[in-house]
């Protein structure tokens, strides 16, 4: 089974909210809440990865040194086993706005089960949870 690994972040405002993004139609898993990130390309860190995904999907620009690791989530998919890194970040510059047809919304943690995910972020909220 091929290993797929991508590189996710927890954004946590001032208020202590954690920004989830609605996958949109026509991607796997269409109307599921998860973490912003994306695929790590092949010679990239996941860091590296975060910083480009963030700029690409929501407009907004952050650092390696403000990308503090958290903990991961390892799940076997049908097809695929994913690794998802997960990383807290609570400094970044700019707004950010859904560049790619998701909807974004900011939530407490504590209401985090309301939203529907994939398996794979599930495991990630009691982490979250007990960091906020």
């Amino acid at each position: 089974m091929k290993t797929v690994l991508v590189s996710a972040v927890a954004l946590i405002d001032v208020d202590g909210r954690v920004l989830l993004a609605q996958r949109p139609e026509g991607k796997s898993m269409a109307g599921l809440w998860e973490f912003p990130g994306g695929k790590v390309e092949r010679g990239e860190t996941p860091e590296a990865a975060l910083i480009r995904e963030l700029e690409e999907e929501l407009g907004i620009d952050t650092w390696a040194s403000c990308l503090a690791p958290l903990t991961f989530a390892s799940h076997a998919y049908e097809d695929f086993h994913l690794l998802m890194p997960l990383f807290a970040c609570r400094k970044w510059q700019g707004q950010p706005v859904a560049r790619e047809g998701q909807t974004l919304k900011w939530v407490r943690a504590r209401d985090l089960r309301d939203y529907p995910m994939p398996p794979a972020d599930l495991p990630l909220i009691p982490v979250l949870r007990d960091l906020l």
